[in-house]
């Protein structure tokens, strides 16, 4: 990764993740410092509402907007696995980015990508058979899927010819493994830490697991969740460590 412009990398955050009179994160800050906006769906999180407005927001900033389609959970906010067969996963995901184009259509925006999200994220990461289900949608419409590389997310995308994007999480652990360790709650995340470990990966492709383990992670775009308490200050160290000549 050291060989790499630290400007050739992207900001993304998950946004939209509203229900009804139930709101969640820091979408409208973080609109003026992120590049890429994943908008909920409204399986795990978000309904028509917050969609269209969540679009109309990305499209006044110029941020570019991807599906992020969860599991059929709106109580366990899409944190909670499920048995599903690849068939299943992709009629959930299919669902949901045709209800998110809709609004798209209706602001002139265009699709950007596709990423999973919170459990069914997981569940793709491991299991290649489940990640063609979501890989059909993407080809269908022409579109990237973020993901972990290394993993089936990206294994499956780049065999079926559809585009691979590897993220980077500066509040989320990851285990020896190279997963993520999916939290049921968001905690606030140290914005100094955050930065160290872009700074880190960016210097010698080296993240910390939680148990100590020295992890490679290929990326392009780092994401930074909108629900948790401080997410502007963790995306402002981030971005400062993406665009040094910015500030």
């Amino acid at each position: 990764m050291a060989t790499n412009a630290a400007s050739n990398f992207t900001l993304n955050s998950d946004m939209g993740e509203a229900f009804g009179l139930h709101t969640f994160g820091n979408d409208p800050a973080l609109m003026e410092i992120i590049d890429v906006a994943n908008v909920a769906c409204g399986f795990h999180a978000g309904d028509p509402n917050a969609m269209e407005e969540t679009v109309r927001l990305a499209k006044q900033h110029g941020v570019r907007v991807g599906a992020h389609p969860g599991l059929p959970d709106l109580t366990g906010f899409g944190r909670r696995e499920m048995k599903l067969t690849p068939e299943e996963v992709e009629g959930i995901i299919r669902y949901q980015v045709g209800a998110l184009t809709g609004f798209l259509t209706k602001y002139d925006v265009p699709l950007n990508h596709i990423k999973p999200h919170g459990s069914l994220y997981g569940m793709l990461a491991r299991d290649e058979a489940l990640m063609a289900g979501a890989v059909a949608v993407a080809k269908d419409y022409g579109v990237p899927v973020f993901g972990i590389a290394g993993s089936a997310h990206q294994r499956v995308a780049e065999r079926e010819g559809v585009e691979f994007v590897g993220e980077l999480y500066v509040d989320l652990d990851y285990n020896s493994d190279g997963g993520l360790i999916i939290l049921r709650q968001p905690h606030a995340t140290n914005p100094a830490a955050a930065a160290e470990r872009v700074r880190r990966v960016l210097d010698d492709g080296i993240v910390l697991a939680d148990d100590g383990t020295e992890l490679t992670i290929d990326f392009s775009s780092v994401c930074v969740h909108s629900d948790t308490a401080n997410a502007v200050d963790v995306a402002n160290a981030v971005r400062a460590v993406l665009n040094p000549s910015a500030n």
